[in-house]
């Protein structure tokens, strides 16, 4: 893993192992991005964007209340990632990106970002979110997430993304990203990025 961050940490424009130059852990509530992004940004030395810090606060008080999102309160939020994606050369931001025009927005303008979606069901993560609201932790009610599993959509062939589990350990997740990334710069050295 040393190794790879040492790679992954030069300059994404000149060196095709380091060509992925952002990562986005996605995924809905309670999947453990934010943990999971953490883990990266600290193995790869490159700083986190925290999506939820970027909502407005009438977002937060639209969710607090159970009322879902709808594109048109998320698109403001969505174009304030993408400019503090830009402003970074290398970052890792944790952010739903349920949909793919989501996606879209969150890599415009960059052509080497690549996805990491956290999956798992809707009764492993109710649970999660359950314990975590009674822990006062998180300003989502529960009551949302189903509609976040009704807005997904898993990313498509064309979207560059590596899926783990949310059973899985923390540290298998981030070895399962890394092992990706890897394998993605491996894939650049003989062809163009994916896009």
């Amino acid at each position: 893993m040393w190794f790879l961050a040492q790679q992954m940490n030069r300059s994404p424009r000149t060196n095709k192992e380091g060509v992925v130059s952002h990562i986005i852990v996605m995924g809905v509530s309670g999947c453990g991005k934010s943990t999971l992004a953490q883990a990266i940004s600290n193995e790869l030395s490159w700083p986190m964007i925290e999506g939820d810090a970027y909502h407005p606060a009438a977002n937060i008080a639209k969710m607090g209340a159970g009322i879902p999102l709808n594109d048109h309160d998320r698109a403001p939020w969505l174009t304030a990632l993408n400019l503090a994606l830009r402003q970074q050369p290398r970052a890792v931001l944790a952010c739903s990106a349920l949909k793919k025009t989501y996606r879209d927005t969150l890599r415009q303008e960059l052509p080497h970002t690549v996805f990491v979606h956290a999956q798992g069901s809707f009764e492993t993560l109710l649970a999660r979110m359950q314990s975590r609201h009674a822990r006062g932790s998180h300003f989502m009610p529960d009551t949302l997430l189903r509609s976040q599993f009704d807005a997904l959509e898993a990313p498509r062939a064309n979207e560059v993304c590596c899926t783990v589990s949310v059973i899985d350990t923390n540290a298998q997740q981030l070895a399962q990203t890394l092992n990706f990334l890897k394998t993605y710069g491996q894939h650049l050295q003989s062809s163009e990025p994916l896009k």
